[in-house]
């Protein structure tokens, strides 16, 4: 599926690293799903402070999470090499290592916490709860983006002994481009001065080994949970509309939606799915919270979305 806008004005200014889009009329999903224009005065309103009291992503503060998180992103910067995600991808593209339900991976994500968010740390299916629910409140209509929001992070499965226990470094964190320069909007930069790419002259201009405008399908992404689930979801033929598949591989790469860095990548395809996951975004960081949902009061209005959008059982 893709997303049909009528009429729109956008303009990419990769230089200025800025995404700019004016619509004048309503955007379209194949499929008939609309994108709505903007929230109801009663919408979701984003949060000034995270659970530990602290601004949203920031990352040099003087704490022991923040040291933690550093750490994180010194290994992530480190490791993740070009040869280094080709490896990965082709070894969880077999899809050997379990047959189970979207409901049932959600739940096996009780047990994990991602060391590189400084936000969070709260098992993983009260995130995915608390974001699918802030945006159903919003959005009532668009269901598929409520199941979005609970499967986004299913992908974090890989740090658990059955799918490989990798290193959180190879799972979790902010996403980037591999085969071209490391912008320097990716937290933490400096330590990418220690990746054996970074001076590398096949990937260390802007443009590296891709063309200008290739598209974000072809580029090589860091490694990590987003990808991970993207190939599931494709690998099981799901339903999901080209922005959710979107959204779901490209949520965790901020120096994209958030400090517009790569644009020169994109295709027109990524430009209109942009303008999708910058309203997931939001709901995705900010709906992080010590408030715990209901699991048992909502999982039947979310097993009929899975049943929609999914098969039974998944190849994983």
């Amino acid at each position: 599926m893709t997303i049909l806008i009528e009429q729109p004005r956008l303009e990419i200014q990769s230089e200025e690293r800025k995404v700019h889009a004016e619509e004048t009329n309503e955007l379209v999903l194949d499929g008939g799903f609309p994108l709505p224009q903007k929230l109801s005065q009663d919408g979701f309103h984003a949060p000034d402070i995270n659970s530990f009291g602290k601004a949203f992503r920031v990352y040099d503060a003087e704490s022991e999470r923040q040291k933690t998180v550093e750490e994180f992103y010194k290994k992530q910067h480190i490791n993740q090499t070009y040869e280094f995600v080709k490896r990965m991808r082709e070894e969880y593209a077999k899809f050997d290592k379990t047959e189970m339900g979207i409901w049932e991976c959600c739940e096996l994500l009780n047990e994990v916490v991602d060391d590189s968010d400084p936000d969070l740390d709260e098992p993983q299916i009260q995130h995915l709860l608390q974001s699918a629910e802030a945006i159903r409140k919003d959005y009532p209509n668009e269901d598929w983006l409520h199941l979005t929001a609970l499967i986004h992070d299913l992908g974090k499965i890989l740090l658990l002994p059955s799918f490989g226990e990798l290193p959180q470094w190879a799972v979790v964190g902010d996403t980037f481009p591999l085969g071209c320069a490391f912008d320097e909007s990716n937290v933490h930069h400096k330590y990418f001065k220690e990746n054996a790419d970074y001076n590398n002259p096949a990937y260390n201009t802007k443009y590296g080994i891709y063309p200008n405008g290739v598209g974000l399908d072809n580029v090589m992404m860091s490694f990590g949970h987003d990808d991970y689930m993207y190939m599931v979801a494709k690998e099981n033929k799901s339903t999901l509309p080209s922005a959710a598949l979107f959204i779901i591989r490209y949520h965790s790469f901020y120096p994209l939606h958030k400090e517009g860095a790569y644009t020169h990548l994109m295709n027109e395809e990524d430009v209109e799915n942009l303008k999708w996951l910058k309203i997931f975004n939001k709901y995705d960081l900010y709906s992080k919270s010590k408030v715990r949902v209901d699991v048992e009061e909502v999982k039947p209005y979310y097993m009929s979305l899975i049943e929609k959008y999914f098969p039974a059982n998944l190849k994983w």
